[in-house]
């Protein structure tokens, strides 16, 4: 099945039917929340059809990883979904997709360094896909690693670093197919911390328009209304740069994608952040958790060196002048 031949599917609902499964997972524990994600056909959407998955491609994946970001979702649905279409027909990409296997990814190291890091939610997944040092990939057995956690940016859900010295490995991926993964997550990484900056937009404009303070609503202040309209057009900027990603440019060819990414990134921090500004600073609380949303921006900021990655596509962009 692809997108090509079904013109009948619309990426857009994918992201709404998906929205009922992530939050039905929500009030779950780690395992049950993927049989949850997998039977609503969520990990397996770009998988093989062969392998029970939906073999479409990242154009409906970005609805649900945005509505993932939106929700806040606490559970590595972004890599799985990845790894399950990188592995193609295979008995592994079949489990992924069942939800009887859960996969992470290690944005940092590789097994040849026999170090690597920046995982999501190593410790309840069952493999993680690292760098190989080589230009390809491998996806190794948890259960062979040692996992440190790292909780530097988030002690709820932190980051974890994988000690690879006695890594089993369950597959491996050419230079080619994960080169091809790598630009499929920034478009997916892109997409989620859009989401989730689309997610605190909505509550903040929300509560503004309900806050009311000497007998007017907040969003009644031009100062106000001036913070949220910039935070909307940073907004928009970043869903444009998204969705022209999917398709080629002018010559045919696919467009970068580190501009984009590094752009989702820092206008997503900055959403958040003024959010919870504006909030008060109650985005701080469980009450409001913005805070949730603001990690997870943080978390995969530092993945791409903490603002490296914007810094590397200024210099590219010098260079190619």
């Amino acid at each position: 099945m692809s997108s090509d031949n079904d013109s009948d599917l619309k990426p857009e609902e994918f992201g709404q039917a998906a929205a009922a499964a992530i939050n039905d997972a929500q009030a779950r524990g780690f395992r049950e929340a993927g049989q949850v994600l997998a039977n609503a056909g969520l990990c397996g959407v770009c998988a093989s059809e062969e392998a029970g998955g939906l073999g479409l491609g990242t154009d409906f994946a970005l609805p649900i990883v945005a509505e993932a970001g939106k929700l806040r979702l606490q559970w590595p649905l972004l890599e799985t979904i990845l790894v399950a279409k990188a592995l193609g027909d295979s008995p592994l990409a079949a489990e992924l997709a069942s939800g009887e296997r859960v996969a992470t990814w290690a944005l940092q190291g590789s097994l040849q360094d026999k170090f690597a890091g920046q995982a999501r939610h190593a410790k309840q997944s069952d493999c993680a896909l690292v760098a190989d040092g080589q230009g390809g990939a491998a996806l190794v057995d948890l259960a062979s690693v040692e996992i440190q956690e790292d909780a530097a940016l988030d002690a709820e859900y932190p980051q974890a670093w994988l000690v690879l010295d006695n890594a089993k490995v369950l597959a491996t991926l050419d230079a080619v197919a994960f080169g091809a993964l790598q630009r499929d997550s920034h478009i997916l990484i892109a997409g989620l911390v859009n989401g989730a900056a689309e997610g605190a937009l909505n509550t903040t404009a929300e509560y503004m328009a309900t806050r009311v303070q000497f007998g007017r609503p907040l969003s009644a202040k031009q100062a106000v209304r001036h913070l949220l309209a910039r935070m909307r057009l940073l907004q928009e900027a970043s869903n444009a740069g998204i969705q022209r990603l999917l398709a080629d440019d002018e010559f045919g060819g696919m467009r970068a994608t580190a501009p984009v990414l590094a752009n989702a990134l820092g206008n997503a921090a900055f959403v958040l952040e003024k959010s919870i500004h504006l909030h008060g600073g109650m985005g701080f609380t469980w009450e409001v958790p913005l805070h949730y949303a603001l990690r997870e921006v943080r978390k995969f900021d530092a993945a791409f060196g903490s603002g490296a990655l914007a810094r590397q596509v200024g210099r590219d962009f010098i260079q190619s002048v």
